[in-house]
């Protein structure tokens, strides 16, 4: 270690050691004191975990879901992109951009900000605003699939504020990448996937951090 790398490492563990000494911060998920909280809000125990959930919708992963999507805990957006990277990373290879889920827009006001939007921020792609929910669902918890399908169904339409310069460059004939957090059924991603394909879409894919 170099004399400039042995000082950042320094400050970087007096910083961790000040911010746990005076404010305590605890983790997002197990709520334990963060040795460590320069590092982000979560402890790496919950991160490895998180890790070795392959994509299923419990334990530690959907902790981190939770806080991101209930709690507002923003600063979780970028690692857990890098997760879904991490996992998806053969989708996102050849993609030429990735389009977030859209929230209908009551909902997006009440929540104060997209959890799709924030993680294609952080994909390393261009964020295309393709979709548009044109109306309320309820929530898919607890419905049977054919109620999903229903329930989405005519939910979702090409974004009336996609210039056609930006869907000749983004969608036409491209390779997209469709991004939301949690998939149960599906029917909420194919109905996205349909109208992106009637857009003109060569092919949609479809990322998301948990499969319930």
């Amino acid at each position: 270690m170099g004399k400039t790398e042995a000082v950042r490492f320094a400050l970087r563990s007096t910083g961790d050691a000040l911010l746990a000494a005076c404010l305590a911060p605890a983790c997002a998920c197990c709520h334990r004191v963060l040795a460590s909280p320069l590092d982000g809000p979560v402890c790496t125990r919950c991160w490895e975990e998180a890790r070795i959930a392959d994509g299923r919708y419990d334990g530690t992963l959907r902790q981190l879901i939770h806080a991101l999507k209930y709690e507002g805990r923003r600063s979780l957006s970028r690692p857990l992109a890098n997760l879904l990277e991490e996992r998806h990373r053969a989708a996102l290879e050849d993609a030429r951009c990735v389009v977030p889920v859209p929230l209908f827009a009551w909902r997006r006001l009440q929540r104060g900000f997209n959890q799709a939007t924030d993680l294609a921020a952080h994909l390393r792609r261009p964020v295309v605003h393709a979709l548009w929910r044109v109306r309320p669902t309820v929530s898919q918890t607890g419905l049977t699939a054919s109620e999903r399908r229903r329930n989405v169904h005519g939910a979702f339409r090409l974004s009336p504020m996609l210039s056609s310069a930006k869907r000749a460059r983004f969608i036409s004939d491209a390779v997209v990448v469709l991004v939301d957090d949690v998939m149960t059924t599906g029917a909420t991603s194919s109905a996205c996937v349909d109208v992106l394909m009637r857009a003109g879409a060569r092919e949609v894919r479809v990322i998301m951090l948990a499969r319930a």
